[in-house]
């Protein structure tokens, strides 16, 4: 069996694919997504970025014949040429194994070897910025490999990272031991009759081509990794006590968790509850709201928790109308991403509400599109605002845009799903050198829903993502297959094509995003109002 350096590094991923690539019908295979064909251009794109500034040679062999590429590369290394792009090396691991390595690059270096006063050094070509752990197990391969060829362990081997001027230097001392612990683990999964149990990791498993098979396999044996907050190092723990379906959790004493690596007295009493809900298929309050409502069990109303008395005028934006009246806000006491109030508090005082989402495209570190929707209660009127870059230099045009319109509405909270939004906000700020009098105000009214929700409830849902919790309440996306990862895609299309089929199919998903943000912020606020009708205010220092 041939041992290359994309096996180990998929071992390394998911110990559960390289059988399934060896040995599973290959038409069960999904197709390969947008995302991962742009990952796979944006890899090919920076090799010929890199290598431009390279002067190699190349073997001649005929394609897929390992044999004469090995042969070809090792000519190359005898006449001592100064590096060699697309070398091949082949050397046997066992009886029964061969090892390949195909790196990058083979770069001469002093020293002393089979072939005379050099060495040569295997670099790799990263898309990542940083030096992680797969990369440095890979780079070791290709080293090991490179060693049994020209008779000397090279003295590093070399990483070629993206936004790096240098080179990232490999200390192989350290890594081969543990390559060498990665291999053999890779090559008994794939010598097993069946493959190795699966454990379902969306951020990982979703641009793997067998998720689909492994997602069908783990919903018709209830997996334990379809329950969120179950990692791989809680689902080890639970397998020890013998807990291994929905039903055994949901009857588990959280006290018998507590104490276990990857645990704590909250997240024990949480996934405990998260198995309850599964089971049920129905939503709960946590336990630390059910113990605040049990302050006052007769019903009497609780008392809503009151504006701080230490406010600040508002300074508007320049390019707010001088006419409009001045508004008070609360002033905060930080900038931190925890909202003080529980969403129930400040929707019953807000006339207006805006719900914020953003489409970014990370290679470019830009941040493309900031929708709002601005729904008035008083007037019952919503409306959608897509401020949009339609080239990556109009990210400071569209961001003036935004802060005009969260200027207009000055009371307004502001509501999104995760941190991104508050991060980016205040980033664009800092790389905008916007006046933290303008920005602040504004950071002071977010209101993380994700933050709210998973802070309050359980779900009988896979996933805490929006696109989960959206859907579970029935909420529809008007383009069924649109996602975030998609949309890095079509914006990248569009910067290429010009097609502009492609903004309007983003622009209509990131309003859906912020009509699904809507949707869950109101459920949540019923759904506690029904649970405890006479009234919850929880903050995070009474939850600490």
């Amino acid at each position: 069996m041939l041992i290359n350096a994309e096996l180990l590094l998929q071992y390394q991923r998911c110990k559960r694919r390289p059988f399934l690539d060896i040995h599973q019908d290959r038409n069960q295979r999904a197709n390969v997504s947008d995302l991962l064909h742009k990952l796979q251009q944006d890899k090919n794109f920076r090799k010929k970025k890199v290598l431009a500034k390279w002067i190699f040679q190349q073997p001649d062999y005929p394609r897929r014949d390992t044999q004469a590429g090995k042969a070809a590369t090792v000519e190359l290394m005898r006449q001592g040429v100064a590096s060699i792009h697309q070398g091949v090396l082949q050397v046997n691991y066992d009886n029964k194994h061969l090892l390949l390595s195909c790196p990058d690059l083979l770069v001469k270096q002093p020293g002393n070897s089979h072939f005379g006063d050099w060495v040569y050094m295997p670099a790799s070509i990263e898309l990542g910025k940083r030096p992680k752990q797969e990369y440095q197990i890979l780079a070791a391969f290709h080293a090991h490999v490179l060693s049994q060829i020209q008779g000397i362990l090279p003295p590093t081997a070399l990483l070629l990272l993206r936004g790096k001027d240098t080179a990232y230097q490999v200390e192989l001392t350290k890594w081969i031991p543990l390559m060498h612990e990665k291999l053999l683990e890779c090559i008994q999964a794939m010598e097993l009759q069946n493959p190795p149990e699966l454990f379902i990791s969306r951020q990982k498993c979703s641009l793997c081509h067998w998720y689909g098979n492994c997602y069908a396999d783990a919903k018709s044996q209830k997996h334990l990794s379809l329950l969120p907050g179950v990692t791989p190092i809680r689902y080890t723990q639970l397998q020890d006590l013998g807990i291994t379906s929905p039903e055994t959790l949901a009857a588990t004493n959280p006290e018998l968790l507590e104490d276990l690596p990857g645990f704590d007295r909250a997240i024990a009493a949480k996934i405990v509850l998260q198995a309850q809900s599964f089971i049920e298929n129905r939503p709960f309050v946590l336990p630390q709201l059910t113990l605040r409502a049990k302050i006052n069990p007769t019903g009497a109303q609780i008392p809503k928790l009151k504006i701080p008395s230490n406010t600040t005028e508002i300074n508007p934006y320049k390019s707010y109308k001088a006419s409009s009246p001045k508004k008070i806000i609360p002033k905060p006491s930080s900038l931190s991403r925890k909202s003080q109030i529980f969403a129930e508090d400040i929707v019953r005082s807000s006339p207006i509400e805006l719900y914020f989402d953003i489409e970014a495209q990370p290679d470019l570190n830009l941040n493309y599109l900031l929708g709002v929707l601005v729904v008035n209660k008083e007037t019952n009127t919503e409306k959608f605002h897509s401020f949009l870059a339609e080239r990556p230099k109009d990210e400071k045009l569209i961001w003036r845009q935004f802060l005009d319109l969260m200027w207009q509405y000055p009371e307004a909270p502001i509501y999104h799903f995760c941190v991104y939004e508050f991060d980016t906000v205040k980033s664009l700020g800092k790389i905008y050198r916007t006046p933290q009098n303008i920005v602040k105000p504004i950071l002071s009214r977010f209101v993380d829903i994700y933050e709210q929700l998973t802070q309050s409830v359980t779900l009988p849902v896979e996933s805490y993502a929006l696109k989960a919790i959206a859907k579970w309440l029935g909420f529809k996306w008007r383009n069924s297959d649109a996602s975030g990862a998609k949309c890095i895609y079509w914006y990248d299309q569009w910067l290429k094509t010009g097609d502009r089929n492609l903004l309007d199919i983003i622009q209509i998903y990131n309003e859906d995003d912020c009509r699904a943000t809507y949707s869950v912020k109101n459920w949540l606020v019923e759904f506690v109002e029904k649970e405890y009708p006479w009234g919850i205010v929880s903050t995070q220092k009474e939850q600490e």
